[in-house]
């Protein structure tokens, strides 16, 4: 995240205005998360920022270690450092820095004034229309410079972007993974929980909107219910060859590793975005462990595999979210200027 070494002391900022408080929560509430869980919460601390793992949000059968929801918070710690450069700070990002509080996933320091790239306006202003194509891509290639120019947008965050132009190879893999998925009871009425019928009534004030995956459109939306019909593997792998893919990888599995993961997949994302390109994100194939494995072992990666992204170009405009309200995601004081 940020390596560059310490300046000369200047006078230290004082605390966030209420301003600066809403570009940092708004910024954060844009972030992906897995099942629009949004199980994050940010806290202003005087001239710093703090980011925290919701602990009353669980999915036991997806999720049971608990790796796509701290990649979820990872995501949301790339936006909001964005959000702190673009305020004009320097941001100092600390990762698990107590260890009393293991929900404490990150705390950004901003004393040190500074002027964002324009790298950074560019990915801040693609968190702004940022979105999930669960549809059908146009057919249109993605070049494998394209590809490994998004990708580089992972240097230095802790993880790896891998590019798998021919996505055809993935139709064996992700077509095991859907059956075992779809047949999987405990998992289905767990997405079942996750989907908003009423928004008004939802109690979770999250979640996934129940148009949000068009019918037909397996495998592009990653998400399988009971009632999706699966193609044929040779129908998949035609499909799938014109794909491009990008693999995140880490050289560990722990808890760190997953926030790293998430982290330079939202720049990653939001690279790709600022590039005119379409994306999807998929999960939950990498939790049917012999699809994990085989993924690095058949073509020989290193790492552990957290997250596939899908690149591409499309002329459909993806729906918005639903998300949560701004007082949800904010805590503690505002701020002095509030």
């Amino acid at each position: 995240m940020t390596s560059e070494a310490d300046p000369a002391p200047g006078p230290r900022a004082g605390a966030w205005t209420g301003a600066e408080v809403e570009v940092l929560g708004r910024a954060v509430l844009r972030a992906p998360s897995v099942h629009k869980t949004q199980p994050w919460t940010v806290e202003p601390v005087g001239r710093a920022v703090v980011l925290r793992e919701r602990t009353d949000v669980a999915l036991p059968r997806h999720d049971p270690d608990r790796r796509d929801l701290v990649m979820s918070c990872g995501a949301a710690l790339a936006n909001l450092e964005l959000a702190v450069r673009v305020l004009g700070r320097r941001a100092d990002v600390t990762i698990l820095p107590d260890t009393a509080h293991p929900e404490v996933v990150a705390r950004i320091d901003a004393t040190v004034p500074a002027q964002p790239s324009d790298a950074d306006l560019k990915r801040f202003s693609a968190t702004t229309t940022r979105r999930s194509q669960r549809a059908r891509f146009t057919g249109t290639p993605v070049g494998r410079r394209l590809a490994e120019q998004v990708a580089r947008a992972a240097v230095t965050t802790g993880a790896q972007a891998v590019p798998l132009p021919d996505a055809g190879e993935l139709a064996a893999l992700f077509d095991h993974a859907a059956r075992a998925i779809r047949d999987d009871g405990a998992y289905q009425r767990e997405i079942a929980l996750w989907t908003i019928r009423d928004e008004a009534s939802h109690r979770h004030g999250a979640g996934l909107g129940r148009t949000v995956v068009p019918g037909g459109e397996f495998p592009w939306a990653g998400l399988v219910r009971r009632t999706t019909d699966l193609p044929e593997l040779p129908v998949l792998r035609s499909r799938l060859a014109g794909e491009t893919f990008l693999l995140f990888l880490t050289t560990d599995d722990g808890r760190t590793d997953h926030v790293h993961a998430g982290y330079a997949l939202e720049q990653c994302w939001l690279e790709a975005i600022a590039r005119g390109l379409a994306v999807a994100v998929l999960t939950q194939p990498l939790h049917v462990p012999e699809v994990r494995s085989a993924l690095c072992e058949d073509r020989g990666l290193p790492g552990f595999p957290q997250a596939l992204m899908r690149l591409g170009r499309t002329s459909r405009i993806a729906p918005p979210s639903v998300r949560r309200g701004l007082g949800e995601v904010l805590i503690g004081q505002r701020g002095s200027g509030s």
